[in-house]
Parts: C-alpha cells; structure tokens; sequence
C-alpha cells in the first residue's frame, strides 16, 4: 500500500484537523489605498480618466468590497484623480455600506432607472465628457454595451491594461495569506488519502475535503476534484461519480479560500499497487514540474517554464508540444483571489518574471484510455528566484514524504 493512503476514517481524520488561521492577518486599509494609489498612476500614465470596477474580484482587489456579480449592476467609478464612486441599487446601500472598507460616494438607483445614464451623469458630474474609460476585463458583455450606449463619447479600452499589472504582483501580505491557504490544503489533502478505501465513492470524498477545509478554517466550500483510475486521464473530470477499487489510480485536485485567497494543490497517487507503466510516467511528471520549477528566473519569460516542463516530457517520448500521450494544456497559471489569473505559465509567453508572481506548476501528463499524472505545486518569484509554497510529492511509494 502507498503510504500515507489508507487506514483511517472521516471521523478520526476530522477529529484531528483544527483551525489553522487563528493568527492570520488580512490585508490592511493602507494597502488598499495602495493599490488604488498604484492603479490611478498607471491610469494616468495611460491617459484612462475612469476605471469601472464591477462586482467580483477586482472590486474587491482595489476597494475591499466583496459583493456578487448578478443582473442588477454593482461597481464603482475609479478616476485617475479623486476618490471612489459606486453605483448599486438603492436598496442595497445597507449592505454595500456595511461591507465597504474604502469609503466612497455611494450612488444609488431605483429599480426603473438605468445603472448606465447614472454611470454617464457621474463622469460629467466628475468634469469627463470625452477620453478614455477603460472598463473591468471581468465585467459581463451587457454592462459594457449598457456603458458605451449611455457615452458614447468615451474611448473605451480593457481595464486589464490597468488591473493585471498591479494584481500580478502580490504583496508579502498576499503572499502570507496565500501560504497559510495552501498549508490548510496540503493537510487537508494528506487527511483525504488516509481516509481512502475500496467502496469509497469520489462524492463522499469531495463531502470529506469540504468539511476538513472548514475545519481547518476556510472560507466558503472548496473547490475540488476527485477522480479514481480512468477518469484520471481526463484533466477536469468526468460527469458521473466512480467508486474506488483496489489497485486504483487516484488523482485529487483541491484548494480553499482564505479570506479571498486561493489555494489550489493536486497529488496523484495508487490505491494500492502502481503498474510498471504508472511508475514511469509518474516519475516524468515530478521531473517536469521540477524543470519548469528550475526554469523560473527572475527576468526571463513565463514561456520559458512551460518549455522546461514540456522539453521532459518530449525527452521521455509524450508529446510533442500539446499531442497526446504528453502534456495538453499550459504548464500553469497565476493565482490569487481568481484561482486562475495573469500571468500564464504558456507556451510562447513573453511576460517577464517579476518578484512577487505567483504559480502554479502542474504539467499534467495524460495517457489516453489509461490514466493521467497532475502533480501541481505552487511557487512565488522571490527575491533570489522561485520560492515553493508546498514541497512537491516525494515519490510515488511516499507522496507525501512521510517517511523521507
């Protein structure tokens, strides 16, 4: 039996978990204004007069105001000058006011009045009636169209020219939150192998990692996937739930949010017995994610580390490029509060590294009809290079290194 998978219960395993964020620190009023201060410098330098923010993440990023995207539009108006202007319905100002952590004029409407004229009056009330509005990259195609019909005098561009340069570059507060997150997850993850047995199904498992996230004190559900033998060939998932039998093939991909911040950790490993050919491919998957994680240098391109993962991979005889068997997708992604976000870890990209980026490292290795590989690690660029969040899996015998 591989170790550390098996021999344990859902109570037992729940038991011992206990919060882990009882001395976390969230991110402070300061750097918000930060940020904002940072965002209307490149405003400026851009010539953008106003940065519509709508609900999700970058509202969140800029102002601290977490809220939900839904029909009704919910944003706020950043001018390269001034302070902040939100726009939401009137019967939401309550809540809005309560949960804001950078104040700002609140402008409300009722439910027949447009969230689009309320917008255009704003700006002229603010002294813009032409120039450039760069609009939230996240922001649903009917509030742009709704913006650019109520000013049609406005240049509008792509709020991630603003939004992407400052949100790529994660703070030591954002870093902190984000390795106290993936150490949540690693425990978490250890816990779910040991609770494994023959009969288990992947829903009582993806119950099991909600429930050990909460009670290691994540915010919200977990995002999660979990696939036994075949199903591991497909990169996110198969439809129908499987029942794990001896000798299975497991992969588990999950992570937890902590206070906005994502993390996101994968192993794979046997129930049981590995073939002679999972072996193989197994230990080409942790030396690929160990040459994309070699490649990451200061100053170089984000292309450059998915070239170091997938050149393994073309060495042993998968691939080449996206061809299966082999590696089909990027090498990995940004993180933060959007678990996938700029930059990306993709073929051909040119974007620099920069202290500060955070990753994912997880060339995923699929073998069609048989099984896949996803071992998947995060990394931030420090000062001196690449810094692990969590040390990648030890072997396939001891994927979590307990007895390394």
């Amino acid at each position: 039996m591989t170790i550390g998978v098996g021999g344990s219960t859902i109570e037992i395993e729940l038991n011992k978990l206990s919060n882990m964020t009882t001395d976390v620190i969230a991110i402070s009023e300061a750097e918000f204004r930060d940020r904002i201060n940072k965002a209307q410098q490149l405003m400026r330098e851009q010539g953008v007069c106003a940065l519509y923010l709508d609900a999700g993440t970058n509202l969140h990023y800029f102002t601290g105001l977490k809220w939900y995207k839904s029909e009704r539009m919910v944003g706020a108006i950043l001018t390269a000058e001034g302070e902040l202007e939100f726009i939401a319905p009137h019967f939401e100002e309550g809540s809005l006011r309560e949960n804001m952590l950078i104040q700002g004029n609140y402008n409300g409407r009722h439910e027949d009045e447009s969230p689009y004229e309320l917008f255009a009056n704003i700006l002229t009330r603010k002294g813009f009636t032409q120039g450039k509005v760069a609009i939230d990259e996240s922001a649903a195609f009917f509030v742009f169209d709704g913006l650019r019909k109520a000013a049609p005098a406005f240049e509008y561009s792509n709020g991630a020219d603003i939004s992407a340069p400052c949100r790529q570059i994660k703070s030591p507060a954002e870093i902190a939150l984000m390795q106290r997150a993936k150490d949540m997850t690693i425990e978490v993850h250890k816990a779910a192998a040991r609770i494994l047995h023959p009969g288990i199904s992947t829903i009582e498992v993806t119950n099991f990692i909600n429930d050990a996230h909460k009670r290691v004190g994540a915010s919200g559900s977990s995002f999660c996937i979990v696939l036994f033998g075949l199903a591991t060939s497909f990169p996110h998932g198969v439809k129908d739930p499987q029942t794990l039998q001896e000798n299975d093939w497991v992969l588990i991909d999950t992570g937890c949010l902590l206070h906005g911040y994502n993390s996101d950790i994968t192993r794979t490993y046997a129930y049981g017995k590995a073939t002679d050919e999972q072996r193989v491919a197994w230990q080409v998957e942790k030396d690929a994610q160990a040459a994309g994680f070699a490649a990451a240098k200061l100053g170089s391109a984000c292309g450059n580390v998915d070239d170091g993962a997938r050149t393994v991979i073309a060495q042993n005889g998968y691939g080449p490029i996206y061809e299966l068997p082999g590696l089909p997708h990027r090498t990995g992604h940004g993180c933060g509060l959007d678990i996938h976000e700029w930059p990306y870890l993709l073929r051909g990209n040119q974007t620099k590294l920069e202290t500060g980026m955070v990753f994912s490292n997880e060339p995923m290795l699929v073998i069609p009809g048989k099984f896949g590989i996803r071992l998947e690690d995060h990394f931030y660029m420090g000062k001196q290079g690449p810094v692990w969040f969590t040390e990648p899996s030890h072997s396939i015998d001891d994927p979590f290194g307990l007895e390394a």
